[in-house]
């Protein structure tokens, strides 16, 4: 199946090579005279188009709704199907954006801890209730000992809250260097 500019080109071929009238060439590859005819009457977009690329050019990150948008108010009344289909013969489009960074090369293993209070672990668990209301805990390990610093479950755990435990975790660890107790609520 040919677009009906290659058509348009065939039937001129065969014209000229075989010096036939356009009614036979077209009799002959099996084609429409009124396809072969056919000009085209729609207005030249010539300084749309331009306008269109000044705008994406300052806006980049505008896709083809919002630079309608901008052209209409500019004062250039068009149907965004039409503005659509101008966009992207222009071949403009919205480049997506980048993805995550990836981190670069050998990642160094990390130091396991010789001694109780070293390093730490940090871990929110969540789960709900029957009824369907969620909770979380805050769960604070000691890496070396393998020992639950702290537990503090509720159903909600502020940012305040957390650096008021870990202050509490820090300062009991700080006083001695033994096991703590976990039951003490703040």
């Amino acid at each position: 199946m040919l677009k009906p500019a290659a058509r348009w080109q065939a039937v001129a071929h065969v014209c000229e090579a075989h010096d036939v009238s356009e009614r036979r060439a077209c009799t002959a590859l099996s084609s429409d005279r009124s396809t072969i005819r056919y000009r085209s009457r729609r207005p030249d977009d010539a300084s749309v188009r331009q306008r269109i690329r000044e705008l994406a050019a300052e806006r980049r990150r505008f896709g083809y709704r919002r630079l309608h948008f901008l052209l209409g108010k500019e004062g250039c009344v068009m149907n965004q199907k039409r503005f659509r289909r101008l966009y992207r013969e222009e071949g403009l489009a919205v480049r997506k954006r980048g993805g995550r960074k990836r981190a670069l090369g050998m990642r160094a293993p990390m130091v396991l801890p010789s001694r109780p209070n070293e390093r730490w672990s940090l871990d929110f668990v969540s789960d709900s209730f029957t009824d369907g209301r969620r909770f979380r805990i805050l769960a604070v390990v000691d890496d070396f000992t393998r020992e639950c610093l702290a537990l503090v479950a509720d159903t909600s755990l502020s940012g305040a809250r957390v650096a008021r435990k870990l202050d509490a975790v820090i300062a009991c660890a700080a006083g001695r260097r033994v096991a703590f107790p976990t039951t003490a609520r703040s």
